[in-house]
């Protein structure tokens, strides 16, 4: 099968597109003949070497975690699922042409496989920072960075909430941000200022780790309600790094419901074929993202 791995930690010139040995399902997992796969920042931070001493690998290695396709192997002890389902879930390597899958559910109708993988990581990632940092029905949360695949998630899920979301991204997703029920402002000099103009901040989520850590303490007025899943300074403003996922079957449970009802929809913003992973990469680190990026496969 056709595989996207790297043989050492660096830029996105060392992605290759390779022939590999299909991989198996194992107890407790299911195989998918992979149709698409999620493009998340994490990509390309293991493939740096950012996680290499807390979280090191047997190089080479593949890439990726989220992807949808059609079931083609049960493991031992999977009960709920059959061959031919199609799911999205998470897994690894699943820039590739069969992945195996750790925890998924069957997509909902309506929802083609590109759209579907967007969604596993990043719902996931939404629910558990929402939670984490705290805020309440009748509350604001500001997010900076608003307009990504997580961005999106928790816009829509702390609207259907109750929840009064103030988003920053760059003047081009302004009406974007709107769309998805936020009082959008833009980001760059003046900023905090705009965001004091439209009322208090009860918490703040930082999803684009770009050095706004400092300012986000200050409008909430508490370190302990912000919440950082992209700056590795965290520690320096007492600042909580989140970057452990919870349940993801859980969270996959409640995508295909917030889906299912109309509450949560996540747009994709440009897809890729295995050939071109090393673009999703650059991508995606770059940054401006509306929505999700996904590989074809």
């Amino acid at each position: 099968m056709k595989k996207v791995s790297f043989a050492e930690y660096g830029g996105p010139g060392v992605l290759r597109l390779v022939d590999a040995e299909e991989p198996h399902a194992g107890p407790g997992q299911v195989r998918i003949a992979v149709r698409a796969a999620g493009v998340n920042p994490v990509d390309w931070r293991i493939r740096e070497g950012q996680f290499q001493h807390t979280r090191p690998l047997d190089l080479p290695a593949g890439v990726g975690l989220d992807a949808a396709g059609t079931v083609d192997e049960v493991g031992e002890g999977v009960e709920g699922v059959e061959v031919g389902d199609r799911v999205f879930g998470e897994g690894a390597s699943t820039y590739a042409e069969f992945a195996v899958l750790s925890a998924w559910a069957r997509m909902p109708a309506g929802l083609t496989f590109e759209e579907a993988a967007g969604y596993p990581s990043v719902v996931e990632t939404a629910l558990r920072i929402i939670r984490q940092v705290g805020v309440r029905s009748g509350q604001t949360l500001l997010v900076s960075g608003a307009s990504g695949g997580v961005g999106s998630a928790v816009l829509q899920i702390a609207r259907a909430r109750g929840i009064t979301v103030i988003g920053t991204a760059g003047a081009a997703n302004q009406d974007y941000l709107r769309s998805l029920g936020a009082v959008a402002t833009t980001y760059g000099e003046g900023w905090v200022e705009r965001v004091r103009r439209l009322g208090r901040v009860d918490a703040a989520l930082d999803l684009a780790g770009s050095g706004v850590l400092r300012e986000l303490v200050e409008l909430t007025g508490d370190p302990q309600k912000v919440i950082t899943i992209a700056d590795l300074a965290a520690p320096d403003f007492d600042v909580r790094f989140s970057g452990v996922a919870g349940s993801v079957p859980e969270a996959l449970a409640e995508a295909v419901g917030l889906i299912s009802r109309g509450d949560l929809h996540i747009p994709v913003a440009k897809t890729y074929t295995l050939a071109d992973a090393a673009a999703a990469h650059i991508d995606s680190q770059a940054g401006h993202t509306r929505g999700r990026r996904v590989v074809l496969v």
